[in-house]
């Protein structure tokens, strides 16, 4: 097993402090395995747009979250990652509800892979799914990363 999916699995036990913009968003990260995430978001009133929906850049922000904790479970020591481009399409209204964002690498090459994600509501239905193509930094490029 990997030192970062180590790191990431401390964060799930609470022994390590989630990232500033979990706590400001308010999702956490339940499970984490190699190449796959799962994190959940109550949204509320404070998550809103004008029309009263959940504002679509916070699901980006927790699809994107996902993804990402799914691609970083997979890399090595030294190495860290970007994500290159990230799609997402909102399927469903949301207002108040507990959601559920599943992250899942689906293909990792040496330097590319992919990774997509469902969120789901309390009921089980999908309301948006999103897709990111990520690159893997090694050397100079990952120090600091």
């Amino acid at each position: 097993m990997g030192e970062k999916l180590k790191q990431l699995e401390r964060l799930v036990r609470g022994e390590v402090p989630p990232p500033p913009i979990a706590k400001l968003i308010g999702f956490s990260l339940d499970e984490i395995r190699h190449g796959e995430s799962l994190l959940t978001l109550e949204a509320g009133d404070n998550h809103a747009n004008p029309m009263g929906t959940l504002h679509g850049g916070v699901l980006c922000d927790v699809a994107d979250a996902a993804m990402g904790l799914a691609y970083a479970s997979t890399l090595e020591d030294g190495e860290s990652f970007t994500t290159l481009e990230l799609k997402i399409n909102f399927l469903k209204p949301v207002w108040k509800d507990k959601l559920t964002a599943k992250g899942r690498v689906v293909q990792r090459g040496k330097t590319i892979g992919l990774a997509e994600c469902t969120v789901t509501n309390s009921k089980g239905d999908r309301v948006a799914f999103a897709t990111s193509t990520c690159m893997t930094l090694r050397g100079d490029h990952a120090r600091g990363r």
